[in-house]
């Protein structure tokens, strides 16, 4: 659990930071920023999904996973959950201000808790004691959060509320999640996490084309469970 703490604790250094930067930057300087943050999370996205032995399964995790996520309302609650912390945290008001405390809030939270490092990560955290992988993560997220703060607002600092309960139940089943997960459930989480990402990118970030990438997020456990059955039937 102590990697996971560090990180969370990059973040809200690394946010407020990135708030107190934000009031001195021009609206143009925030959006080049974002736009960075945005091509950069498109390409760390694919090289993700380029990890998979397997693109069906990554495909039919992606698809069943955005029908239980819809059925669910994921991207929903996300949102309402940033509408909450919205009215009882910020001071501000008005639409405008409340849309960029959810997008600030679910984007980051998506981000950081999305990739191998994340799972990686917190098992070795929970298993062994060995927090070097989130030591590495909360430099990156750190920075990333600075950059995402100085344009998305407040609302990235409550995603450390995320990845702490995420990573943290990780570190805390470490010793199931180690006996359980292979190397090819491994793979195919991340293609499917690269897949998320790379919505993100063009939802959030790029905002190229509205995603409702919330909805997705259930392949991140799918995808690990149909390599299983598949190993199973074989």
């Amino acid at each position: 659990m102590i990697g996971t703490f560090i990180n969370v604790a990059a973040i809200l250094v690394g946010g407020g930071l990135g708030l107190l930067l934000g009031s001195r930057l021009k609206e143009r300087l925030k959006a080049t920023v974002v736009a960075g943050l945005g091509l950069f999370t498109l390409v760390y996205g694919v090289s993700l999904f380029l990890k998979t032995e397997n693109s069906l399964i990554v495909l039919g995790s992606v698809l069943v996973g955005v029908l239980l996520g819809e059925w669910w309302h994921i991207e929903d609650g996300l949102n309402q959950l940033g509408v909450i912390l919205e009215r009882k945290f910020s001071k501000k008001t008005g639409e405008n201000q409340n849309n960029t405390f959810i997008k600030g809030f679910v984007t980051a939270s998506l981000v950081f808790c999305i990739g191998p490092m994340a799972i990686l990560g917190a098992i070795q955290d929970g298993l062994t004691g060995d927090f070097n992988t989130l030591v590495v993560k909360s430099i990156l997220d750190g920075f990333a959060a600075m950059a995402f703060a100085s344009s998305l607002g407040v609302g990235v600092l409550f995603s450390a509320g995320i990845l702490l309960l995420y990573q943290g139940s990780i570190s805390l089943l470490a010793g199931t999640l180690q006996s359980v997960i292979t190397t090819s459930m491994m793979n195919e989480l991340c293609a499917a996490g690269g897949v998320i990402l790379v919505a993100i990118a063009i939802s959030n970030l790029l905002e190229i084309k509205k995603i409702r990438t919330g909805s997705f997020l259930p392949a991140l456990i799918l995808a690990p469970v149909i390599v299983w059955i598949v190993s199973v039937l074989k």
